[in-house]
């Protein structure tokens, strides 16, 4: 037996080889530069060892086969400014142990005891033969396309000969999952079987066929169904694709084009010629900005979050058990909906009995719409009252009524009441997206226990949760939000008591820049066109009618109440707000705003808006539009580093991403501007200041930061936590 630190080599009696992958120090298989060159070793013992006949190639651990590469590491290859022909070339060595496996001479079956995902599932398709367990765990894929990357293992060259083009192209540009049963219809494994039959019926093949090979490798193979201009799937694989990727795409994602070329290029020549074409499509995505962006906030960093690296060190987890929800509305109920189905006991209080129910009338709905949901279980633990003083026994309070501190204090006075004594480690947590929680907290008993958990709509969709310290929030409150917000399975950002917080900010500075442009005379066509193609999913018309313009006036309202400065008074989209407010037109709730709602459903532009703000005789470039939408938020974000409302990049770039709908190609708000590149962020804002208004100009702290280069992300956080592809999902 050949032992080293990644995997085991073992020759039975009749010659052949058991290789079990188990890389050390990993709880998952992942490809590590050690597991690679243990690999490489391995191949070239089997090919090298007479006394072998054929291998079968499984996992020793137990929650999977083997999943790709460890996301870190290719983060860090940016970071180390790693060229596109230096990324082409290393991946082109990583991938020629596998290149080497199925020209070995030799059968080698592999035996898949759970998922395998990326360069896991290329290291499959490099093997003759192909056993999965039979397990809804034993998933395979190719994910890479979601982290901006394409499968550099092979797998854009032997997918496409294995089962043909139109049946891989839609797993190489969606990166799905397969499931065994699907697995094997497609021809992506050879035989599925009950996981304790892996072993054995994988050994018996390799010693039925012991002159394989693969089938690319047999002289005269055609890939099935044809490749190229003139087959037949052609105009749909390729032509009607391109088209259909660039309109969802907007041509900011360049992994999906990159894939199509690879395979329409590389399955016209022999194998070598096209892995050699796949490596150099790799290149430029793993040296670009894209690829770097999503690996970083929506994986590493997410996955960060999710693990809770804010959470204050020393202090005891203690799940929430009794959770009360004060108001009922879509939000409060949204809230007791996503708690119940996490197994927490819910108390809805709405201020009627009438009002409390319909909620959880609502909320069976919704479990009902639900796949293989316990919706009855989950309903039992929701009490729906108008009573206060069912809340006795509560851990954790979320207060999510009207958005008014009178409101607000009022419901707090009165639970306090009800709630009598509460435990040492009670939190109480207002759903406040605005209100400061310093001036919450002063109508509340021990302000240590006060904190500000900003959930989004609707809840049960929406990922983030933007948890907001005040300036007495123990460190105790903070921990015990964290836990919730993991127990309710959703991603965590943490910051700073201020006007708006940051995800508030940073949206109100989107709508308004949209509502600045209407008032400007830029066609609103155009301003919301712009937005798709800068990568937002609404543009900023469309969805300040969702959140209503008489909120906007009411925010604007607040602030001036509460003596802010100007530039929390959203000046630049006043006079928009106020004559939208007083034509009556606040958005879908009144049946119009910016746009008409038609009956039949959807919606567009209302032809009044060329009236009350009139058209410009010389409209701008789209590039300049994109550029405004994603400046200002930038800008805006960046500015809340500097006033201490965000002390992390990361909870900056996931929120604004997971919380706003920040196009995910720039990573983020603060990780678009490193994109950019802070020296000439810093005078693109200065070019739109001249043009646009003050509120772009950057302060003096952000142009020292440009001057030194000092980074949002210092390379540093580019090694945070270890993500293996198969989280890329």
């Amino acid at each position: 037996m050949t032992q080293t630190p990644n995997l085991r080599f073992e020759v039975d009696a009749d010659g052949i080889a058991l290789i079990t992958l188990d890389v050390a120090d990993r709880p998952m298989n992942v490809f590590t530069p050690g597991f690679s060159a243990d690999l490489r070793a391995a191949v070239a013992e089997l090919t090298r060892r007479e006394d072998v006949r054929g291998a079968v190639i499984t996992s020793g651990k137990r929650n999977g086969f083997l999943a790709g590469a460890d996301l870190k590491d290719f983060v860090g290859f940016h970071a180390r400014g790693t060229t596109a022909i230096e990324a082409a070339e290393l991946i082109a060595e990583s991938a020629q142990p596998l290149r080497a496996l199925e020209r070995c001479g030799k059968p080698v079956a592999v035996a898949i005891n759970g998922l395998a995902l990326g360069g896991g599932f290329e290291l499959c398709l490099a093997c003759h033969h192909r056993v999965l367990a039979d397990d809804p765990r034993a998933v395979v894929g190719l994910p890479e396309v979601t982290v901006g990357l394409l499968p550099g293992g092979g797998g854009t060259q032997r997918l496409p000969r294995l089962i043909g083009i139109e049946r891989a192209l839609p797993l190489l540009l969606t990166g799905r999952h397969v499931a065994p049963a699907e697995a094997l219809a497609l021809g992506l494994v050879d035989a599925v079987v009950p996981a304790d039959e892996l072993l054995a019926t994988a050994r018996r093949w390799v010693l039925a066929h012991p002159d394989a090979q693969q089938p690319w490798d047999v002289k005269g193979f055609r890939v099935p169904g044809g490749t190229g201009a003139l087959a037949p799937h052609a105009n749909g694989s390729f032509g009607a694709t391109v088209a259909r990727i660039r309109r969802e795409t907007q041509d900011n994602y360049p992994a999906p084009l990159a894939i199509l070329s690879a395979v329409y290029e590389g399955t016209q020549l022999p194998i070598e010629l096209g892995l050699r074409i796949e490596a150099q499509y790799f290149g430029p995505l793993l040296a670009g900005p894209v690829a770097r962006n999503l690996m970083r906030t929506l994986f590493v960093n997410r996955g960060a979050a999710q693990k809770l690296a804010r959470r204050p060190a020393g202090v005891p987890r203690q799940p929430v058990q009794r959770l009360g929800v004060l108001g009922a509305g879509m939000m409060g109920a949204g809230i007791a909906q996503v708690a119940a189905a996490a197994g927490i006991e819910v108390v809805l209080v709405d201020a009627t009995q009438a009002a409390a129910e319909a909620a959880k009338a609502r909320i069976a709905t919704a479990y009902a719409k639900e796949k293989g949901a316990d919706a009855e279980q989950r309903l039992a633990r929701i009490t729906a009252t108008a009573d206060l003083g069912l809340l006795r026994g509560s851990d954790f309070v979320v207060e999510a009524v009207f958005e008014d501190r009178r409101v607000k204090a009022d419901v707090m006075a009165r639970a306090a009441l009800a709630l009598g004594d509460v435990p040492a480690h009670f939190v109480w947590a207002s759903n406040t997206s605005t209100l400061p929680i310093d001036s919450l907290a002063a109508h509340w008993q021990k302000p240590a226990q006060l904190i500000g958990v900003h959930f989004f709509s609707p809840v049960a969709r929406m990922p983030l949760v933007e948890v907001i310290l005040g300036p007495q929030t123990a460190p105790a409150a903070l921990a015990r939000a964290l836990d919730f917000v993991q127990q309710l399975r959703k991603t965590p950002i943490v910051v700073h008591d201020s006007p708006g917080f940051f995800t508030s900010r940073i949206f109100c500075a989107y709508i308004d820049e949209g509502m600045a442009m209407l008032a400007e005379g830029v066609a609103p066509a155009l301003i919301e066109n712009a937005a798709r193609q800068a990568g937002f999913a609404t543009g900023p018309l469309a969805v300040t009618d969702e959140v209503s313009l008489d909120l906007q006036q009411q925010v604007i309202d607040q602030a001036s109440a509460d003596g802010l400065d100007a530039r929390f008074l959203r000046g630049h989209a006043q006079a928009v707000v106020a004559r939208m407010n007083a034509l009556g037109r606040l958005g879908r709730k009144s049946g119009g705003g910016f746009h008409d709602f038609l009956a039949e459903g959807g919606k567009q532009l209302w032809p009044g808006l060329a009236d009350e703000f009139p058209l410009a005789a010389d409209q701008p470039a789209v590039e300049a539009l994109k550029q405004r939408l994603l400046g200002i938020q930038a800008l805006a974000s960046a500015q809340c580093v500097e006033e201490g409302v965000v002390n992390e990049a990361a909870d900056a770039d996931l929120g604004s991403i997971l919380g706003l709908g920040y196009p995910s190609w720039t990573g983020g708000t603060l990780s678009y501007i490193e994109t950019v590149g802070l020296r000439e962020f810093v005078a693109q804002c200065d070019a739109l200041a001249e043009r646009h208004g003050e509120r772009f100009r950057p302060s003096a702290w952000l142009r020292a930061r440009a001057d030194t280069g000092r980074l949002f992300h210092p390379p540093a956080a580019d090694a945070a936590d270890p993500r293996p592809l198969e989280n890329a999902s």
